[in-house]
């Protein structure tokens, strides 16, 4: 069975994302075909969805290369984020269910849990996760898909300071869970652009300062996507 192209797109991005394949890296398909367990059809197929995603350039007669990001693009990536992300709460107020509600507060609680045991830099998967589901009880495809495309490339662009995920911080994502279950769009609003504004604030460039931490190599992943198969 033929491995669909939007699972090594994934996975390629995933890699991007990770630092794994570097910016103005060479992305021969060949490689990463054997890297991922494929063929080289869903890889090229995968690229010219990263191309058009901003992850990757193309050279004419010199094939594909991890995209260099500007400063400047970088900027309007965290103002963007800043106009997308309290409109996805507004919208999650007025359309979000039941579930989305129970997986949001327990993902409050756990975060809270975390942070007060002094493991903020233990939060970034529950933050990413609460985020990602905020934005998918807006129920709203036209709005999910550019703000997934703005938090995936600002986690490749920059690095965040880990107290952003202290317990003041989950303190703010649980009052903007409990404007969201009450149905209050304008206070979900405000409340989610002022932890936008003051997380935006606790983002740095990667690769720029002290405070930058190495990234660390991911194993291949031609196994994960193998699984498609069966």
């Amino acid at each position: 069975m033929r491995v669909p192209a939007h699972s090594v797109c994934a996975a390629i991005r995933d890699d991007i994302v990770a630092g794994v394949h570097e910016p103005g890296g060479r992305l021969a398909e060949e490689a990463l075909a054997r890297r991922y367990g494929v063929s080289r059809v869903p890889v090229r197929e995968a690229l010219r969805t990263l191309e058009s995603e901003g992850f990757v350039t193309t050279r004419r007669y010199a094939g594909a290369w991890v995209a260099e990001p500007t400063a400047a693009e970088g900027a309007d990536l965290l103002e963007l984020r800043l106009l997308l992300e309290p409109l996805a709460a507004a919208r999650a107020a007025a359309r979000r269910d039941e579930a989305h509600l129970t997986v949001l507060r327990a993902l409050v609680r756990l975060g809270r849990e975390r942070a007060g045991r002094g493991a903020g830099e233990d939060c970034a998967e529950l933050w990413g996760w609460f985020h990602e589901t905020l934005a998918q009880a807006c129920a709203s495809p036209a709005l999910i898909a550019p703000l997934t495309q703005v938090r995936r490339k600002i986690a490749w662009m920059y690095v965040a300071d880990p107290s952003e995920r202290g317990a003041q911080a989950w303190d703010g994502l649980g009052a903007v869970t409990d404007a969201v279950a009450r149905g209050d769009a304008e206070r979900a609003r405000s409340l989610m652009a002022q932890h936008t504004e003051r997380s935006s604030r606790a983002h740095r460039p990667r690769g720029l300062g002290a405070a930058t931490p190495p990234r660390t190599q991911r194993a291949p992943r031609g196994t994960e996507i193998a699984r498609a198969r069966t």
